[in-house]
């Protein structure tokens, strides 16, 4: 057997392949890194923002970059609950459970949209509900 080793060609090769993709990439930084990442602090700024449609989307997308994204999941169940769209939002915070049974905060976000799509019935209004026989 013969252990091929690498020349010195092959090195000087390497490193300019190197350096031509590093600077792509500093010129290029969207091109360098997946758009789950980037799509998840546009969202966040969008919401900060009040820019829930936007949000929306750029959550959206990090989603098709990573579908096992909790963060996104979660973002996106906020978003829709501000939108209104409770069913929506129960279905991403289902999501990210699912994913992440365990994440105190989705914990919270379901718990508080599960209340607000069926509020808790007080204890008055219960006994107001029956009618009294006589």
């Amino acid at each position: 057997m013969r252990i091929i080793g690498v020349g010195k060609h092959m090195i000087q090769k390497a490193s300019l392949v190197l350096i031509t993709a590093a600077i792509a990439a500093a010129l290029f930084p969207a091109c360098a890194s997946s758009p789950g990442p980037d799509s998840i602090r546009f969202g966040l700024w969008a919401a900060q923002n009040g820019l829930w449609d936007e949000a929306i989307f750029r959550w959206t997308k990090a989603l098709e970059a990573r579908p096992d994204s909790v963060v996104a999941h979660n973002n996106l169940g906020v978003a829709y609950e501000k939108k209104g769209l409770f069913d929506a939002a129960m279905k991403e915070y289902e999501a990210a459970l699912k994913i992440d049974p365990q994440n105190e905060y989705v914990k919270s976000n379901y718990k508080n949209c599960k209340e607000n799509i069926q509020p808790p019935v007080k204890e008055e209004k219960a006994k107001n509900a029956t009618p009294e026989k006589k």
